[in-house]
């Protein structure tokens, strides 16, 4: 759990009890309770150029639905939860787009003292997740023939009515990355990649930020751009250039 998502808790909580104070269903009592400070951040996992391209040339020769599902997360940003929901309907090959409308994730759930999880869909993560992206002409040359075969309902990566939950699709990936040889990340790194690609492609931070469905540009500030020495590099030699310099 992020350092952020913890101190919103704690407000939440500290407002409850405010509005229970005035309300006089409880007495006010000062909590003991040290807000977190911000740790140093973890270094962010993400495909080498080389890998990354022989994830997509390896599910180009050897398709399945299950390997288009990697295929899109790492030319669309998409989150696992939403690559698992995504279904055929939402995926328009005569726009080139595919939108982003639901999620699924497992939560737990509580009734009386046991407990439980369950799998539910939802809608996705911010507001600013309910998104539009366009596909590659690449991505849309293995889509389009099988758009005129498959049930517009069923999920994309299962072709069925039941969807794949994420913690068996991360499983597939793990298998998967293994048998290709590509040292292990993350899931969540394929969507890194895409986006460290987009920014190493110069593409300008706020379509980024859009196109990952982030609701502030800030997060894809300080979550992508992290330049590595060749991109310092460049900058320097533009600079100097700009002064009329070589």
């Amino acid at each position: 759990m992020g350092v952020k998502t913890i101190k919103d808790i704690l407000i939440v909580l500290k407002m409850i009890m405010k509005h229970g104070v005035k309300n006089k269903w409880m007495e006010h009592a000062e909590w003991d309770i040290k807000y977190p400070t911000n740790t140093t951040p973890a270094d962010i996992e993400v495909l080498t150029v080389a890998n990354h391209k022989k994830i997509l040339d390896h599910i180009k020769a050897n398709f399945s639905f299950k390997a288009l599902g990697i295929y899109l997360c790492l030319t669309t940003g998409l989150r696992i939860g939403e690559i698992c929901a995504l279904r055929w309907e939402d995926i328009n090959t005569q726009t080139g787009t595919l939108q982003v409308k639901r999620t699924i994730e497992r939560i737990y759930i509580l009734e009386g003292e046991k407990k439980h999880t369950e799998l539910v869909i939802n809608d996705p993560k911010t507001p600013n997740s309910i998104r539009e992206i366009p596909l590659s002409v690449e991505a849309l040359s293995l889509i389009k023939p099988l758009m005129k075969v498959v049930n517009s309902g069923f999920y994309v990566i299962s072709n069925d009515g039941k969807p794949i939950e994420p913690r068996t699709y991360r499983s597939y990936y793990k298998r998967l990355m293994e048998s290709l040889g590509i040292p292990a990340i993350k899931f969540h790194g394929l969507r890194h990649s895409f986006a460290t690609r987009c920014i190493e492609s110069n593409c300008d931070y706020k379509t980024v930020s859009v196109l990952l469905g982030h609701s502030d540009i800030s997060t894809t500030l300080n979550l992508y751009v992290h330049p590595n020495m060749e991109q310092k590099k460049r900058c320097i030699s533009k600079m100097f250039k700009s002064l009329g310099k070589n």
